[in-house]
């Protein structure tokens, strides 16, 4: 491999981890705004076991809705490279 290449790849892979961080941190932010508004309807010092059982739920529902939806732009991205 050459040392152009060599370093394309490493930037690569950098920007590819800063991209998964950024997205990491807007699950995160959707998963505190969404399942603790509907989840946590009057905030104390804990949570109650009905409300941990729903922000449990609530949050396994997110995510795997987000790695569908994750999965599916990845396929697209992959058909549009493969068009091109």
């Amino acid at each position: 491999m050459s040392d152009s290449a060599s370093i394309k790849q490493s930037v690569m892979k950098q920007v590819l981890a800063e991209a998964n961080l950024a997205n990491a941190r807007v699950l995160i932010e959707k998963l505190q705004e969404n399942c603790f508004e509907k989840c946590v309807p009057k905030p104390g010092s804990s949570l109650s076991s009905s409300e941990q059982t729903c922000m449990t739920s609530c949050m396994e529902k997110y995510m795997a809705a987000w790695n569908q939806v994750n999965a599916a732009y990845i396929n697209r991205i992959r058909q549009e490279q493969g068009n091109n």
